[in-house]
């Protein structure tokens, strides 16, 4: 389910979808609208907002459904996530059928979980108020959260279930250098989605015929102005991708030299995992590449969310890869699984 999450939150920001529900109801949001004057209702409060002003003006009733279910979905997914996951957690506690080992892991889940969803409220009210889009760091801290709390509950997992091995000095540490470059390259996935920067140069591999944007080569341009009103200057979108392109660059040659170099030297659990990474490494790039040549107006829908899919699919793998080169957690040795 958190799969689903990841490939919603993408088909929902790519429709355009995500400032179409204005308010937060936890409860009573559950129920979508019954009727054509529930419906209009909720048109007019989508009419007061930014987006609907200077983007989408000439929208219709039934343009408007096409957007709020999308983001309804989105929604409900996520309530559904939270009942699936806390219920039986809960009677699980009650019982007693699960031990404080495993009960602080899941409790962090929670949290960020919850984390993750505060803060992407904040994200929506910031498309509310006069940009008729969300704010690009605010989108970023969002998406950030929300891998946080994947990594949190694969984290949750290995340590439940995955066997020790003795790891070769190094391999951990490349791993690690491996995931600190892909942590940073999601800093600027999130800014490439908020600041829509693949449309400036839906170009490769040059950018619009220059490896270099020129707007990056005027020292005049680097100020924090341009980087807060990325929505009126290109200099931050050329800035987001051109990092963005060499950062997957970097991890693509990481990714495909520690597979061929280390794939004879780690135990078969590892073997898996760092296939897994590469097979995903090399189709991330390729949907990043087509995403940029298939821009015509917006970003392809297909396209876009498959790269969002597969960049966290990517990370998952490098966590587990991870993890299970490391030696096992030594309170596991001697206790078993509830």
């Amino acid at each position: 389910m958190l799969i689903g999450q990841v490939i919603l939150g993408g088909i929902t920001r790519l429709t355009g979808s995500g400032l179409s529900i204005t308010s937060w109801d936890i409860i009573t949001g559950v129920i979508p609208p019954m009727n054509k004057q529930e419906w209009l209702d909720l048109f007019e409060l989508y009419k007061n907002t930014p987006q609907y002003h200077q983007i989408n003006a000439d929208f219709s009733l039934k343009n408007f459904k096409f957007i709020y279910f999308w983001e309804y979905f989105h929604r409900l997914w996520v309530r559904a996530l939270g009942i699936i996951f806390l219920i039986p957690f809960i009677i699980f506690i009650i019982r007693r059928q699960i031990d404080f080992f495993l009960i602080k892991r899941l409790l962090l889940v929670v949290a960020l979980t919850a984390l993750t969803a505060s803060a992407g409220w904040i994200m929506v009210m910031s498309g509310l108020v006069d940009r008729p889009w969300v704010n690009a760091y605010k989108l970023t801290l969002h998406f950030l959260l929300a891998v946080v709390t994947i990594g949190a509950m694969v984290k949750c997992i290995a340590d439940v279930y995955l066997m020790e091995n003795k790891p070769k000095k190094g391999h951990t540490r490349f791993v690690m250098i491996l995931l600190i470059f892909t942590a940073v390259q999601l800093i600027f996935a999130g800014l490439m989605a908020g600041m829509r920067a693949g449309l400036y140069y839906a170009s490769w591999p040059s950018m619009n015929g220059t490896f270099i944007p020129d707007v990056l080569l005027n020292i005049d341009n680097w100020t924090w102005h341009n980087m807060t009103n990325y929505d009126r200057f290109a200099f931050a979108p050329a800035l987001v991708q051109f990092i963005h392109r060499l950062l997957a660059y970097v991890i693509l040659f990481l990714t495909v030299y520690f597979y061929h170099k280390k794939r004879n030297h780690v135990h078969t659990g590892a073997v898996k995992w760092l296939t897994v990474s590469y097979y995903l490494v090399v189709i991330q790039v390729f949907l990043g590449i087509m995403t940029l040549l298939k821009v015509k107006i917006g970003i392809p829908l297909v396209y876009g969310t498959l790269h969002q899919l597969v960049g966290v699919l990517y990370v998952i793998s490098l966590l587990f890869l991870y993890y299970s080169l490391r030696k096992k957690i030594s309170i596991w040795s001697k206790k078993k699984l509830p």
